[in-house]
């Protein structure tokens, strides 16, 4: 009999289905010479520190640091998890070989690996590996076998993470809270959490330390378009007003008009980090919020597998794209203008390099009329689907015009007196729409108080080089301005660049490299800091509270709140997944780490505690 293992029911059975194992059991399909069972996500768990020492039960100084000597697994004790684990043991023991149906991902390997090593499995592995749950995708994944052993750098990833959360998770906040939360309140450290409050901290340190800096600009409204002077801000009220004397009363001329034409390429596709950024944006949902509703399409066959860090597709995709474009009927009126016969092939978009385990985020062709969606579920795929119509869509063509102008100071009798003070306005006029007709109805972005934002420039009327006339100049008092409250829609892109914010598509990719956390951990990352009550939500800016300004305040080890030093570790996991790394050595290296930190703790003086406690 062969096994194959899903991480959840509903997955199990829709793979039941096609392999035709339609009779039910007490926790798994049979039928055709199948078995099909399934966890519920994790089924095991790294065992806990008093699993190897009794000692370590109790919170203690004296026990620290806690390294053991092996890491073991264990049964998540829960009534559910352990009748489901046993029905699963069964079949394995019997089977003749075993098919890992997991999700096609670092964490869905390390899922099925352990309840496989805690069944004490001895047969034959297989995995299939499939970017999406269409019955297509599922055959072909299942004509596709691959071996498990194709996968052991994988799994070295996943463990190699788990077993470092162990380390520095268990091992920080248990000598936090004694040495600074006096055992009454547990201070939570985390390789990812804790440089991620810091970021917050910082940045609303920087906020609240901020001194605005007055300063006046000159500009002027000249037929109904208003130009700034080039020379920029004038740092103190006499300069700006001496400046605006000159210019009273004399005439405005036009002395250069610059017109540029440029092309706009289409967005690139949907990574999920990019996804839950917009979904920030445009609908104020949070990271947790976007990451279940997309893994929802993705389960109900409608896109494709969401837990990537790509925005590229790999060539072989190319001959399925007209098919999966004429699958989406209820945007057949964008998918018309298209050739579907020769669809547009770019290296901007198809880069077999680009992508490792998976492709960008995609409709899989599905018709989605033929699904009960939620008005969430409904607006997320809207922009999965846009996204890649529009790929196949022209450059937007728009003109940016320039334009600068003049006013000469007079003397008496009118000759000219100093130096011109030279003005400028600028325009973008939108020539051929191209892939922005995907978008015409699409929704817009909004601001921190949930208002639509146009980010569309004005267009200029036509002026002439030369002609001249009458002008309104004013001098408005303006403030220098503090550095933005972190929204999960930036934040989550200063954890993908470590901190720093970086917007430029070209220079992100890059950077992803280095960032903290993986795409699918950086949501739970955010919650898990909402539910200790390090970080509230204020619409949609997101503040710390004072016990993480605190806990911050109280880590003088930077090695546990660098989120340069911890996207140095993420790196390392992504090296030891692609074999340039060795998963012994990161973990030893981590070792030699969490021991540093607790003999730097242990001869801290300092009566360093959180307030109140």
């Amino acid at each position: 009999m062969i096994v194959a293992i899903a991480e959840k029911p509903s997955v199990a059975k829709d793979i039941a289905r096609i392999l035709g194992a339609t009779s039910s059991r007490d926790g798994y399909m049979e039928g055709n010479g199948y078995q099909v069972t399934w966890t519920y996500g994790h089924l095991c768990t790294l065992k806990e520190p008093h699993d190897y020492l009794p000692a370590w039960k109790h919170w203690s100084l004296g026990q620290l640091p806690m390294i053991p000597q092996r890491f073991g697994i264990k049964v998540i004790p829960q009534q559910s998890v352990e009748k489901q684990f046993a029905i699963v043991e069964k079949l394995m023991q019997q089977a003749d070989s075993i098919i890992n149906c997991g999700d096609a991902g670092q964490e869905g390997e390390l899922i099925q690996r352990w309840v496989m090593q805690k069944a004490g499995a001895k047969c034959p592995v297989k995995r299939l590996w499939i970017s999406s749950m269409t019955d297509e995708a599922i055959r072909e994944g299942f004509a596709n076998l691959k071996d498990q052993a194709d996968y052991q750098p994988l799994y070295f990833a996943g463990l190699s993470r788990a077993v470092g959360d162990w380390l520095l998770g268990m091992n920080a906040t248990r000598l936090y809270t004694i040495k600074y939360g006096q055992n009454r309140q547990v201070l939570s450290i985390g390789r990812v959490q804790t440089p991620t409050l810091a970021l917050i901290v910082n940045r609303q340190k920087e906020i609240q330390e901020f001194k605005p800096v007055p300063y006046w600009v000159l500009s002027t409204l000249y037929r109904d378009t208003l130009f700034t002077a080039t020379k920029g801000k004038f740092n103190s009220k006499e300069e700006g007003e001496a400046a605006f004397e000159l210019i009273k009363d004399k005439p405005f001329t036009i002395t250069k008009v610059e017109k540029k034409n440029g092309n706009e390429a289409p967005p690139k596709l949907y990574d999920l980090t990019s996804l839950q950024v917009d979904c920030n944006k445009k609908f104020g949902m949070s990271a947790e919020q976007t990451l279940n509703t997309i893994q929802s399409l993705y389960e109900k066959k409608l896109t494709t597998y969401p837990r990537v860090d790509t925005t590229y597709l790999t060539d072989d995709m190319y001959p399925k794209c007209p098919q999966i474009l004429t699958g989406i009927t209820p945007y057949a009126p964008l998918v018309a203008p298209l050739n579907l016969q020769k669809l547009p092939k770019s290296k901007k978009v198809f880069d077999n390099s680009k992508v490792t385990d998976h492709h960008a985020i995609i409709p899989t062709g599905v018709n989605p009329a033929r699904a009960n969606l939620q008005p969430q579920e409904k607006r997320v795929y809207d922009l999965v689907a846009r996204r890649f119509i529009s790929i196949f869509y022209p450059p937007c063509k728009y003109a940016t015009t320039t334009v600068l102008g003049e006013v000469q100071p007079l003397s008496d009798d009118g000759a000219p007196d100093g130096k011109a003070i030279e003005f400028k306005a600028t325009g973008k006029m939108i020539l051929e729409p191209g892939w922005r007709v995907v978008y015409a109805k699409a929704p817009k972005t909004q601001d921190e108080e949930g208002k639509e934002k146009d980010d569309e420039e004005k267009v200029l009327p036509n002026f002439v080089e030369g002609e001249s006339g009458e002008h309104v100049p004013t001098l408005t008092q303006k403030e220098t301005k503090a550095p933005p409250y972190y929204t999960e829609a930036t934040l989550l892109r200063a954890m993908e660049t470590a901190g720093r914010f970086v917007d430029d598509e070209e220079i992100r990719a890059a950077m992803k490299e280095n960032g903290i956390g993986r795409p699918s951990s950086r949501a739970n990352i955010i919650e898990t800091l909402f539910k200790r009550n390090y970080i509230v939500r204020k619409k949609k800016r997101i503040e710390a509270t004072e016990t993480g300004i605190e806990l911050i305040g109280l880590i003088k080890e930077e090695l546990l709140k660098s989120c340069e030093l911890t996207g140095i570790w993420e790196k390392k996991l992504r090296d030891i997944e692609h074999q340039k790394y060795d998963a012994g050595q990161f973990i030893n290296e981590l070792k030699e780490q969490i021991t540093q930190i607790v003999n730097q703790v242990l001869s801290d003086n300092n009566p360093r505690r959180i307030a109140g406690v």
